[in-house]
């Protein structure tokens, strides 16, 4: 007890004799200075990508020209094409008769990322309850880097391997028609979102504190009932927040819909047929078109599009979020 006590002393000594340096105005002016000159640089890249997105646009909207070719309504609503055949949506910008309607590209990026979502949701939320709850802690640094590395997987190569190996598996397990189609590139989309939603699920649970794990435990309750009744609802914020980005990042990804996707814009609702998507088609025809013509400029209408859809949805996410923590922790003041 003595030696405890001795050693208590000694360290207080220490500390009391310890003097910190003295601030330097300047420096810590310059500090702040730069950090706020980082943040308001990175907003203003922001908003100047957007500005000249936004430019190219503008000819869609203003020039009666560009209106009569690829006008909103051209855009958005069935057209009829040639005479005595039916209105349709339909995406044709190189043909005789320019088709620009928006439609097939919509669902198709929509069922690309739904079918991404509903094979990721279930394997990311689920490897990070069992690397949080159940995993030995050996095996625990074994899981998370794995499955983090994935992140680090070339876009290019995911689809390159969609193309080759996962379309013809599908093709021939359930004898589909259309080699590469919805199903194929939303599986692929998948595989890419999986690391995001476990990596902001996993660290949810583990930042769940264990006080809340002993009195539950206490309580009589096993891990199973532990994990989905007291961390689970816990860690929802979390988790809800990293399906938000993983929906996000199926939206805007690019190179695995175009190789796996079979690129066809058609309106159908079945997942096994063809698809293109937003980020596709800019991919796809941007180096061939031609500069300042319609097609240009409705290019660069699904760019704002895409811009503006993640934006809205990030925006709704986070207000989804902030309810859920209001529900789960309470309101703070």
């Amino acid at each position: 007890m003595r030696k405890l006590l001795a050693s208590a002393w000694v360290c207080e000594n220490d500390m009391t004799g310890y003097t910190f340096k003295k601030k330097s105005r300047l420096r810590e002016f310059l500090g702040e200075k730069l950090i706020a000159a980082n943040a308001f640089v990175a907003l203003v890249a922001i908003a100047l990508i957007f500005l000249f997105i936004f430019k190219e646009t503008l000819p869609i909207f203003t020039n009666p020209e560009v209106q009569k070719e690829a006008g909103i309504s051209r855009l958005l609503f069935k057209q009829q094409f040639y005479e005595g055949r039916e209105a349709k949506w339909s995406w044709q910008p190189n043909s005789d008769v320019p088709k620009y309607s928006l439609m097939p590209l919509f669902i198709g990026t929509i069922k690309a990322a739904l079918i991404a979502m509903l094979f990721a949701i279930p394997l990311g939320v689920g490897a990070a309850i069992y690397s949080s709850e159940f995993a030995p802690p050996r095996l625990r640094e074994v899981i998370k880097p794995v499955i983090e590395l994935l992140a680090g997987i070339p876009s290019v190569v995911l689809g390159f391997f969609a193309l080759i190996v996962l379309a013809s598996w599908l093709q021939k397990t359930f004898g589909l028609t259309y080699r590469l189609n919805a199903l194929n590139a939303g599986i692929a989309l998948g595989i890419t979102v999986v690391p995001v939603i476990f990596t902001v699920a996993e660290d949810a649970m583990t930042a769940v504190p264990r006080s809340l794990r002993d009195a539950a435990t206490a309580l009589g309750a096993n891990k199973w009932q532990v994990s989905f009744s007291m961390v689970l609802p816990a860690a929802l914020p979390g988790i809800a927040a990293g399906i938000v980005l993983g929906f996000g990042r199926a939206i805007g990804e690019t190179m695995i819909v175009l190789m796996a996707s079979g690129n066809a814009a058609l309106v159908s609702a079945s997942l096994t047929d063809s698809i293109r998507t937003f980020s596709a088609t800019i991919a796809a025809e941007m180096a061939e078109v031609v500069f300042g013509s319609p097609h240009y400029n409705v290019l660069f209408f699904i760019g704002t599009l895409l811009f503006v859809f993640t934006f809205l949805t990030n925006l709704g996410g986070d207000f989804v979020l902030s309810r859920l923590r209001e529900r789960v922790q309470g309101r703070t003041r």
